[in-house]
């Protein structure tokens, strides 16, 4: 039988989510736990793979165990065995062919970026960038990179055959806070951080809008400039 977790956590206290062998991740934390209450070993598939520091609102990921399980009990029993910086939020019962992973129709990630006062409270929440950003530059350059297009150079991920995506960019401010929305099916290993890190070498003068074509054409990750930190970047949504 397949359980499917809905879950948050706060990615400052973790080295990612995936499970590493030395340091201390979401995945391996779930795993632990869930393998202690069911007394067996659980592997479990995740629906992103989120980087050091990054966060998620709603992270999704499956198990299989062969017994029928008391799903209110199990949740209970997670978040009182669980580091405090996760919090299990909802567990259903799934059919055996749902996969995590495969399975996700779109996603929807958030940063956010302070352009206000520096605040040392939320250092480790939003990236402190601490400047305007003109509102002219940060249209044009939504609507230079929303759409399809090949997002080779917008990541390190060497493995992967298709850099071809099509997205969605939107933002809105509020309280100095740029809240910069990304929607796909699918996003590359720091695609996200990558855009952003552009829009702020471009904003700082580092590089220009008139860029962006000769980055997207070189299909090159030396071309792009800045990655921005994970801090600021949110896992909000994942639709099946």
């Amino acid at each position: 039988m397949r359980y499917l977790i809905n879950m948050s956590y706060d990615g400052s206290k973790f080295y990612g989510y995936q499970v590493q062998k030395n340091n201390k991740t979401v995945e391996g934390e779930i795993e632990k736990v869930l393998s202690k209450i069911l007394d067996t070993n659980i592997n479990t598939i995740g629906s992103s793979r989120t980087d050091k520091g990054v966060h998620a609102i709603n992270q999704y990921c499956h198990f299989d165990y062969d017994k029928n399980i008391n799903i209110k009990k199990l949740t209970h029993s997670m978040n009182s065995l669980l580091d405090d910086s996760i919090y299990i939020k909802k567990i259903k019962k799934v059919d055996d062919n749902f996969h995590a992973r495969y399975n996700v129709i779109n996603k929807e990630y958030i940063y956010k970026i302070n352009i206000g006062e520096y605040n040392p409270i939320e250092k480790d929440y939003v990236l402190q960038y601490n400047k305007g950003i003109d509102k002219t530059l940060l249209n044009e350059f939504i609507r230079l990179m929303s759409g399809k297009h090949n997002f080779k150079s917008f990541t390190s991920d060497k493995d992967n055959k298709e850099f071809e995506r099509d997205i969605i960019i939107d933002y809105k401010i509020s309280n100095n806070i740029l809240y910069l929305r990304f929607y796909s099916s699918g996003f590359l290993r720091y695609m996200i951080r990558n855009i952003v890190g552009l829009l702020l070498d471009i904003n700082d003068g580092k590089k220009s809008l008139s860029d962006i074509e000769f980055i997207f054409n070189s299909k090159n990750r030396c071309s792009a400039g800045s990655c921005a930190s994970g801090c600021g970047l949110y896992l909000n949504k994942v639709e099946y």
